[in-house]
């Protein structure tokens, strides 16, 4: 018989086992903690993106097509209503889905699971995938779209040409000859202003011009014919603009461009920002959007940088006064002459000359667009302009004086690859910088002088350009009244001398003196009976319109005073020291 084990010895035998389970048991939760924490995590799959053709979004999963339409119209709102379509094979289903919305997300996929034959929980992966590529594809929709800006190469052949042609001597001449050829007929002044203006883009406060005509005068050929002078990529031409467009152009897609707009009634919405950008030289505005990450309503800042040269036309002839102070204001040649021109001009182009000469003016076109592209922005320093002079009476000449010290700057800087490059330490900046400009010559104030009492003097004027003429053609028929009358034959009897001895004459006869339309007679008219230059003596429904001219027909017609010092005497008197 085994003697009894000892109560002590058990209870502490029994410890022991107690004590090397535990420790065991803590090495192994230990090992198991030391595996989850050392054992690298499967990776999960990359986020699918979304895929843009055309108008729609597309995802591929493994043979499932999705397309995604209408995810623009998303952006900036709390919902994600797409028009979704899943292609499986042979079988689709096609829904209109909020993607935020659980219900609807759950019915596509009940509804797709019975079309397609797929499975719920694969289509439910897929829905959720699909949700985190459309809400990467806003935020990348979200961001300022920069366009790449165009980038033209010009071979060392036609470098050379065009440097040949702005080094030439009497460049404002070919230039003109140029004009011809690419098929301008008449209008020279306002083609070389207009082509000036163009220049200027290179400059830090550009021209602007409104071509200003009736209707079928030709204004959008002239700016067209213009235009085709710059290369394309230095222009930009809408048709029309909204109230907000010009705000999200991109920051650096207008600097130093021209932004052309066909007709200045389709940028009516868009003349506050035109002005601004013209008067500032960039565009800045406040919006409200959604941010792409919390999904809140945050304040989004949109930059537009300029310089811009603006080129307007239109038929108007009450413009925004805002507008057409700070621009130049050109009128197109309205007369018999130039439409029997024109005429001749558009039957030349049917013969086999016309066609030969079309050719011809692809080349010319291109070698003067390669020409505007070798012209850079250059500081331009006008050693004359203490002596220059201009008129004072009225507040907007500040404006105009601005306009035809830039219009001497333009053809300087036409000019730049015949002066040369001067530079000066500026002496606060650091790094030791200088100030690199070209001078003004006398050559480019004289022109400046031949260009702008024409159409500086067009933009004082109190009349448009249309109601001037119409104007000129009172005067002549008054004019031929009276020496009818004097001559003693017989006088219409609308001719009949009022009180005071002042010739009268009808709406219908001013009609048949000037060959316009009624409705062009009629509002013009209206504009110089409210400046008093005429008088209604008659005129009411039913009866003849009467009107008696006002002004004295002995006197010269009054002509805006620009005020410009001669060139003669300039060059005479100047003493200032660069």
């Amino acid at each position: 018989m085994e003697p009894e084990a000892s109560p002590v010895l058990v209870k502490d035998a029994l410890s022991s086992s107690l004590v090397a389970a535990a420790v065991s048991g803590s090495q192994e939760r230990a090992a198991k903690e030391k595996a989850t924490i050392t054992t690298p995590a499967a990776p999960s799959p990359p986020t699918p993106a979304l895929e843009q053709r055309g108008d729609a979004w597309f995802l591929a999963l493994d043979g499932r097509d999705y397309r995604v339409g209408g995810l623009e119209k998303t952006l900036g709102t709390d919902a994600l209503k797409v028009a979704l379509r899943l292609c499986h094979g042979e079988h689709f289903h096609l829904d209109q889905v909020d993607l935020c919305r659980d219900a609807e997300r759950r019915r596509f996929i009940e509804r797709a699971a019975e079309e397609t034959g797929l499975t719920s929980d694969l289509l439910k992966r897929d829905l959720g995938r699909l949700l985190l590529a459309v809400e990467q594809a806003q935020v990348e929709l979200l961001k300022p779209q920069e366009q790449a800006a165009c980038v033209v190469t010009l071979s060392p052949e036609e470098r050379e040409e065009a440097l040949a042609w702005l080094k030439a001597p009497k460049l404002i001449e070919r230039l003109r000859e140029a004009f011809h050829q690419a098929g301008i007929i008449g209008e020279e002044t306002n083609t070389l202003v207009a082509y000036l203006a163009g220049v200027s883009r290179k400059l830090e406060r550009p021209l602007a011009i409104i071509i200003q005509s009736a209707s079928a005068a030709g204004k959008t050929t002239l700016m067209d014919a213009v235009l085709n002078f710059f290369p394309e990529e230095e222009r930009v031409k809408y048709s029309a603009m909204t109230g907000q467009s010009l705000y999200y152009l991109g920051e650096t897609n207008l600097k130093h461009k021209i932004l052309a707009v066909v007709e200045e009634t389709g940028a009516e919405k868009a003349s506050y920002a035109l002005k601004l950008l013209q008067s500032e030289g960039e565009l800045t505005i406040a919006s409200t959007g959604k941010d792409p990450q919390s999904g809140r309503m945050v304040t989004q800042e949109y930059h537009v940088e300029g310089p811009v040269m603006l080129f307007l036309t239109t038929t108007a002839i009450d413009l925004d006064e805002e507008l057409q102070n700070r621009c130049l204001t050109l009128a197109v040649d309205e007369s018999a002459e130039q439409t029997e021109r024109i005429h001749r001009m558009q039957r030349e182009r049917r013969t086999l000359a016309g066609l030969i000469a079309k050719e011809e003016r692809k080349d010319l076109l291109k070698k003067l667009r390669n020409a505007q592209r070798l012209l850079q922005p250059v500081e331009v320093l006008n050693p004359y302009a203490p002596g220059l002079t201009f008129a004072t009476a009225r507040t907007r000449n500040r404006r105009d004086h601005e306009k035809y010290l830039t219009l001497i700057e333009a053809i300087a800087l036409l000019h730049q690859h015949q002066r040369p490059r001067q530079a000066v330490p500026a002496p606060n900046a650091p790094n030791g910088a200088t100030v690199e400009y070209i001078e003004v010559t006398l050559e480019d104030i004289a022109l400046a002088n031949q260009l702008a009492p024409e159409v500086l003097g067009r933009s004082l004027d109190e009349l448009p350009p249309q109601t001037r003429r119409l104007l000129a053609h009172i005067r002549d028929l008054v004019k031929q009244k009276r020496d009818t009358h004097g001559a003693g034959g017989r006088a219409h009897a609308s001719v009949a001398k009022m009180a005071g001895g002042a010739a009268t004459f009808s709406r219908k006869e001013l009609r048949e003196a000037c060959g316009w339309s009624l409705t062009q007679v009629r509002v013009h008219l209206e504009r110089v009976v409210e400046l008093e230059y005429l008088a209604i003596r008659h005129g009411r429904l039913g009866s003849q319109f009467v009107y008696e001219l006002l002004l004295d027909l002995d006197a010269p017609e009054t002509v805006a005073h620009v005020g410009l010092i001669d060139v003669e005497v300039l060059a005479g008197g100047h003493h200032y020291k660069t």
